[in-house]
């Protein structure tokens, strides 16, 4: 099971009240959220092994390339930075793993380790509300060079909205093979990422090009066969689509990561090391929802 932190915890951080805190004003509710989420997933899914994937702290490779994306996104909460060492102290008293590399998107960090895990044998389960990770979808052995399965687990509204995505649910979501998702969301646009489509293209009529061309490339081929106007947004954008295509494409190489993925299986969970960290933060409550995930792991 992979999740993608950052995008679980903001979930986390507006699903409960902002001035949620311990008795001496730390705030919790980010870090509470998170918890509850991750216990919960343990307990329904039983993974053999985890880990957590953060954004980079700094600017990516993707900011390199277009200095226009994210832009116009709400700045960072005051009391979210320090909710995110507070979970990755948690993950890693439950014996599992963070990871966060300089220039690289935490689904950057997922895309890899769910490759690796793939091409090992692993079925993957990934944790996100990011729809970039559809195109990491895929049936088992379905690729010969990969037969580890992978699905994503959407988080499609707050923290307990969730939709499991397969090939095949991407696939009746959006109209194309979770292949061709990068395409479409290329040809669609992303307003979270500040990436404009092509005008006059919404999901429907990207679906419907990509069945009908096979891709961008085919589009542009069969520019003769488009409407007019179609045609003409198409050529202008022409630029636009060739880097919203390599912004949205997920780096599946990124460095410092394990090449085996059986490194992330569960290591020491010492009981009273939980106990300690849920008293500091005055979340008792929650040693019972972690359950026998823990126990059974106990070191």
């Amino acid at each position: 099971m992979l999740l993608d932190g950052h995008s679980l915890l903001y979930r986390a951080y507006h699903a409960l009240p902002e001035d949620m805190c311990t008795s001496d004003g730390h705030p919790t509710n980010a870090t509470y959220g998170f918890a509850t989420m991750l216990a919960k997933l343990l307990d329904d899914h039983r993974p053999d092994a985890m880990a957590v994937a953060w954004d980079s702290p700094t600017s990516t490779w993707r900011h390199e390339v277009d200095s226009g994306y994210k832009a116009g996104r709400a700045s960072t909460p005051n009391t979210l930075p320090v909710q995110i060492g507070d979970v990755r102290r948690l993950v890693s008293t439950l014996g599992y793993r963070s990871f966060a590399v300089p220039r690289f998107e935490a689904d950057d960090i997922v895309a890899t380790l769910s490759d690796r895990a793939s091409r090992q044998g692993w079925e993957t389960l990934v944790v996100t509300g990011d729809r970039d990770c559809f195109q990491l979808a895929q049936d088992a052995d379905s690729d010969p060079e990969r037969p580890g399965g992978v699905t994503v687990l959407w988080t499609r509204r707050g923290v307990s909205d969730l939709v499991l995505m397969t090939p095949s649910a991407v696939e009746e979501r959006f109209g194309v093979p979770a292949s061709l998702y990068p395409q479409f969301a290329a040809l669609r646009g992303d307003s979270s990422d500040n990436l404009p489509g092509v005008p006059g293209v919404g999901e429907k009529t990207a679906a419907k090009l990509l069945c009908e061309y096979g891709s961008i490339d085919g589009i542009y081929e069969n520019l003769g066969s488009l409407t007019p106007k179609l045609r003409e947004s198409f050529v202008a954008a022409r630029e636009r689509l060739a880097l919203n295509l390599g912004l949205t494409i997920l780096e599946r190489n990124v460095p410092d990561l394990p090449d085996d993925v059986s490194a992330l299986r569960q290591r020491h969970c010492t009981p009273a090391h939980l106990h300690e960290f849920l008293a500091a933060y005055e979340m008792g409550s929650l040693h019972r929802r972690f359950g026998d995930h823990v126990w059974a792991n106990a070191a």
